[in-house]
């Protein structure tokens, strides 16, 4: 082929897609057969797309391109027509105009077809794989379109190369503005084609694709397009088959899909359950993966079959296991899942237990192992929502050494482990007797006294209620009363003028115990501030204040009370 001919053949490409551009711009007017323009208009984006990067082409002789910009430039020609007579509503009849459309529509079809089988056939090279630019941000909706819509040609019929390129220019724009991904979902056949990359031998692709899905996922609006397209089979396949990375994508992915409890079946159905669980099982994967893949699993216990499954195929012991791991993701992913699938089960809960998931859970929490607050703020209330159902588990926690664990938290903690040591605490007081007295030896009043004083208004309460339960046992109210301190705090918090107290109730509560024995009844007589209990009584603020007053108001002590309230 000669020079001329050269000249030529590049001018036929781009007079076709100058004529393409042309269309698309005035199609953009058209308020009339909106449907069978927007399939125009796909199909017009995709040829353009496919012909710019033909301009670049530099692989030799090729007419059947050649005839083919000039079939699309025919076309184009009648295509702009029918955009001006649409324009002007200057058509002579509805039924006319739309089987124009039609054929219009079945050329460019067959046009895309026809240059997706040139570039099969191999004789363009991928030195054209970044001819169209990136948009700015900002750019307007057109302008995305025609990019996305650029990328999906290459997508379709470049080489290796230029599917991977676009894939990750394609991912590259997802992440950096969201709003390409409704572009994507609008633009014809790009999820389908994302999920069939999904399928894909090369890893490159497999692994871009999942990444651009695992985006698309996260817009609530758009899963449901996605599990329309069929994406969750081979999203398990690719955990099952794929990558380390690739696994990871599709884990985040069907974290995601999950969270609408309708898709959880699905997974099921394609054997994701028993892939994630090996996944988890494997003892060789890392938190990147295992903790989106205990994820999903968290996401399909609450479908009562798939639990049971779960627990049938020893989830349970394989997720106690993974609680010891050194990976802060694997433990707190791990530990939510244990939560997760005992949560309202005693069945469950109890082997929780039986095979050793509090002491599990009381390991993280050993003051002289090294883990982060965030685990352990974890671990913590994992121990609560799961150890306080029943004696037999507060028992476990009670031979563990979990008292000890829990004053160390108490008093050394950070705040945010330190108040959910007091909650703890605070339940655990009100289960029996002998945790009171553990409590009381293991020295938690004097750390409650101090949380009388506190700002939030709720730790003052539970601390002053604990105390007041702890104070019922007569060794840990005899060794209260032998602070001096204590009943003073106690009496000054009761002031009617007192803003900053804890709940009056529980204060006067304690007191009430404490007049149980000759010692306490005396400290509250000689103190400064027992005035307060007459103050309180006297406004009748208070019934509780009242019936503390004659308590005190014995024969023993009604002189030493007049004397003192009297003065």
């Amino acid at each position: 082929m000669g020079d001329e001919e050269v000249f030529a053949g590049a001018s036929g490409l781009r007079r076709a897609v100058e004529l393409i551009f042309s269309v698309l711009s005035l199609s953009h007017s058209i308020r009339v057969f909106a449907g069978k323009w927007q399939l125009i208009r796909a199909k017009l984006e995709e040829l353009h797309g496919g012909l710019i990067a033909a301009e670049n082409f530099d692989s030799g002789d090729s007419p059947s391109l050649s005839r083919l910009a000039e079939a699309v430039a025919v076309t184009s020609t009648e295509c702009r027509d029918l955009c001006r007579r649409c324009v002007d509503v200057s058509y002579s009849g509805k039924l006319l105009m739309q089987s124009d459309l039609d054929v219009a529509f079945a050329k460019l079809d067959a046009h895309a077809k026809k240059l997706s089988e040139i570039y099969k056939t191999g004789i363009l090279t991928n030195g054209f794989a970044l001819v169209v630019s990136k948009p700015n941000l900002g750019a307007s909706k057109e302008d995305m379109r025609f990019y996305v819509r650029d990328l999906t040609t290459r997508m379709k019929v470049g080489d290796l190369g230029m599917k991977r390129q676009a894939l990750k220019n394609l991912l590259e724009v997802v992440v950096e503005d969201e709003k390409y991904v409704k572009v994507i979902v609008d633009v014809g056949d790009v999820v389908h084609l994302l999920v069939g990359f999904l399928g894909s031998n090369e890893v490159e692709i497999q692994e871009e694709s999942a990444k651009v899905v695992s985006v698309v996922a996260g817009f609530d609006s758009y899963k449901g397009v996605l599990v329309c397209a069929g994406v969750i089979a081979p999203l398990v396949k690719v955990l099952d088959c794929g990558s380390v990375l690739g696994k990871i994508a599709a884990a985040r992915c069907l974290v995601k899909l999950t969270e609408n409890s309708d898709n959880a079946w699905c997974v099921s159905a394609h054997g994701g359950v028993s892939v994630l669980l090996k996944i988890c099982g494997g003892g060789d994967c890392g938190g990147d993966l295992v903790g989106p893949a205990c994820g999903v699993l968290r996401n399909l216990v609450g479908v009562e079959e798939i639990k049971r499954f779960m627990v049938d195929e020893g989830a349970v012991v394989t997720f106690i296991r993974l609680v010891r791991s050194k990976e802060e993701a694997i433990q707190v992913n791990s530990i939510g899942f244990i939560l997760s699938i005992a949560s309202g089960d005693e069945l469950v809960r109890q082997m929780v237990i039986k095979e050793g998931g509090i002491r599990a859970l009381l390991r993280v929490l050993d003051p002289k192992w090294s883990y982060s607050c965030k685990t352990r703020e974890v671990t913590m209330r994992a121990v609560e929502d799961l150890c306080f159902c029943s004696p037999s588990s507060v028992g476990v926690l009670m031979n563990c050494g979990f008292v000890d664990q829990l004053i160390y938290y108490v008093r050394n903690g950070e705040v945010s482990i330190q108040e959910l040591a007091l909650k703890v605490a605070f339940r655990l007081c009100g289960t029996s007797e002998e945790a009171k007295k553990a409590m009381g030896d293991a020295g938690f009043m004097p750390e409650f006294v101090k949380f009388l004083n506190a700002k939030s208004f709720e730790v003052r309460e539970m601390a002053a209620e604990a105390l007041s339960g702890m104070v019922i046992v007569p060794r840990n109210r005899k060794r209260f009363v032998q602070d001096d301190h204590n009943i003073a705090l106690l009496l000054q918090l009761l002031d009617p003028e007192e803003g900053n107290s804890g709940n009056k109730k529980f204060l006067i509560s304690i007191l009430m115990s404490l007049t149980s024995c000759t010692s306490g009844r005396k400290k509250i007589v000689s103190s400064g501030y027992a005035k307060n209990i007459e103050k309180l009584a006297d406004a009748e603020v208070s019934s509780d204040a009242k019936r503390l007053v004659k308590k005190l108001s014995t024969n023993r002590f009604r002189s030493m009370l007049s004397g003192i309230w009297h003065s």
